[in-house]
């Protein structure tokens, strides 16, 4: 990508205009899952819990998160980097969809109906809406001003609380904490494979697809290899935090200081 296409945006890039996206998509999935009427709890019941409770709130947030992404121009930046990292620590992605790979294998595939499968297809939009909010176009907002590191921390640590508000769905408080800290160690994965293939595209897919195992796994009686793909994405999370100082290290990402972006007409 040249200087001159990371900079023709429509709107300049500032950290405050990525929080407020951040906080936006937050309150929109809340206020659509609280008005579904189905608590946290219930999600994976059937298909229609699952669509009502998570899938609408996807395919909301979504459209919106298009519409906004082209209205400030910020498509090329929230979905590619201008150079790529090291290559070697994309093992810890590969890791994590290891562990994917072990939920699908466990998951009671004959409990599924056509309701419920149609639902779960719909979880894989998650993978677009989490990461274009959090790893695009928070992340875009951040690299105006902050440093890459900063912008690794900051976009993990909000992908963590994000989830908090599954605790005023019906989540116990204690596993809602455990998913906070979960997703941060997931953000660290997904920043990884960012900046590992140069675009946040791959890791929406393992996104998807993570979600997707996770909800399948956990629906009916799967088997007893089911513990272990927890297992291995944990493992994942912590190698992720090792290795991230080096798909940091000699980055440069920065966007130019907001006075000096070119606009486009």
């Amino acid at each position: 990508m040249t200087d001159t296409a990371s900079t023709a945006l429509r709107v300049r890039p500032r950290v405050w205009i990525g929080l407020a996206i951040w906080a936006g998509y937050a309150v929109v999935v809340f206020v659509v899952q609280q008005l579904s009427g189905v608590p946290y709890t219930e999600f994976g019941r059937d298909g229609g819990t699952l669509f009502l409770g998570a899938g609408l709130s996807l395919i909301i947030g979504a459209v919106l998160l298009a519409i906004t992404t082209s209205l400030l121009g910020w498509w090329r930046p929230a979905l590619f980097d201008r150079k790529h990292s090291a290559r070697w620590p994309i093992f810890v992605p590969a890791l994590m969809a290891v562990a994917l790979l072990i939920n699908l294998v466990s998951t009671d595939w004959g409990s599924y109906d056509g309701a419920f499968f149609a639902a779960s297809i719909v979880l894989l939009l998650v993978g677009f809406t989490e990461e274009m909010a959090t790893r695009g176009l928070l992340l875009v907002g951040l690299r105006s001003r902050l440093g890459e590191a900063w912008v690794w921390f900051i976009t993990s640590a909000l992908f963590g609380l994000m989830h908090l508000t599954n605790a005023f769905g019906g989540q116990d408080l204690g596993l809602t904490l455990q998913q906070v800290g979960m997703a941060f160690l997931g953000g660290t994965v997904f920043y990884i494979l960012r900046r590992t293939t140069g675009t946040l595209i791959w890791a929406m897919v393992l996104h998807g697809l993570w979600d997707f195992s996770t909800f399948a796994v956990g629906h009916g009686t799967p088997s007893a290899f089911a513990a272990l793909g927890g297992t291995v994405n944990l493992i994942a999370g912590v190698l992720g935090l090792v290795v991230v100082a080096f798909v940091i290290r000699g980055s440069n990402e920065r966007l130019p200081a907001a006075d000096h972006v070119k606009v486009a007409a």
